[in-house]
């Protein structure tokens, strides 16, 4: 078994395709075919079953997958770890992080850890979600950065930061004229009239998604089943569409505010301990941390000092 055969397993499981996957291994399908039969022939067993042109993996071929995925993960530790011995001016840094959660943070992180380490290139693969499953099936993802789900126990977490998520509305929006500061103090949002929206258009997240949860459960403890001509996976889109009026939307506190608007969106504060989404950085657990990805995981608990 070696590095070449563990990859081409893994792309046939990825993409459940013969064409797809040597597209991207960059051979051809009938080399790619070659070598999954003699991988299964030395085996004395099926990796995968062939169902409407669909490679499925077997029992059999789950378990290779499982230990693959393990020896690769190995390999990229090490070469990190013979990287950073052999030359601390030079390497990489592969980080998954939510789309809107990057436009947020990346700005700010990247120009300082450029200061400290000029030589490292960061790749920042930005999802709309599923963050955590991205980082448990890709072993080049050095560490991802999501809103706190249900831990794994194959990653290790840091706890970076918690936020509100707001209510947000329109300045044209009926809504907008009932907001009060709240205590009489500046920067206090108002609370929410959970009666006064019932009727209103939501804009909302999937549910799958951490602030679509959220908000789902919240809307039904308060009894309201909203109409919903849209969901976006996408924050930004969901904000933009709020301000030209197509509905009301939730967002977390900062993605409202590092985003430009013409004019800004009043926002309400949910009055409940439910509404708060938490963030939280993970990595493969025992995976090798070089010391500029320590200082960049050092800068993403500053941001949310």
């Amino acid at each position: 078994m070696n590095i070449h055969e563990l990859n081409y397993v893994l792309c046939i499981a990825k993409h459940q395709n013969l064409t797809k996957a040597a597209r991207e291994l960059f051979i051809s399908q009938p080399t790619l075919s070659k070598h999954l039969k003699k991988r299964e022939r030395e085996l004395g067993m099926k990796l995968f079953a062939r169902i409407d042109n669909c490679y499925i993996p077997t029992y059999a071929g789950s378990r290779y997958l499982k230990y693959a995925a393990g020896m690769l993960a190995l390999k990229q530790d090490w070469e990190k770890e013979l990287l950073e011995l052999s030359s601390s001016n030079d390497g990489e840094l592969h980080v998954a992080i939510p789309l809107m959660r990057s436009s947020c943070m990346v700005p700010v992180i990247l120009p300082v850890f450029h200061e400290m380490h000029p030589n490292i290139r960061v790749h920042i693969l930005e999802e709309t979600y599923a963050i955590q499953e991205c980082l448990l099936k890709d072993t080049s993802v050095d560490f991802a950065l999501f809103n706190e789900t249900n831990e794994n126990p194959k990653l290790s977490y840091e706890f970076l930061g918690k936020e509100p998520i707001l209510l947000a509305v329109s300045p044209e929006h009926p809504l907008a004229g009932t907001a009060k500061v709240k205590n009489g103090r500046e920067n206090a949002y108002p609370p929410v009239n959970w009666e006064a929206i019932r009727d209103e258009n939501f804009i909302l997240h999937f549910p799958e998604q951490n602030t679509g949860a959220i908000t789902e459960r919240l809307l039904q403890k308060h009894h309201i089943t909203p109409r919903v001509p849209f969901y976006t996976r996408n924050t930004q889109a969901a904000l933009l569409l709020m301000m030209k009026n197509q509905g009301i939307c939730f967002a977390p506190e900062t993605y409202i505010r590092n985003m430009s608007f013409e004019k800004d969106p009043v926002c309400f504060s949910l009055e409940d301990e439910e509404a708060f989404t938490s963030t939280v950085l993970a990595y493969r657990k025992g995976a090798y941390l070089t010391s500029y990805a320590e200082d960049f995981i050092q800068l993403a608990k500053d941001y949310f000092k």
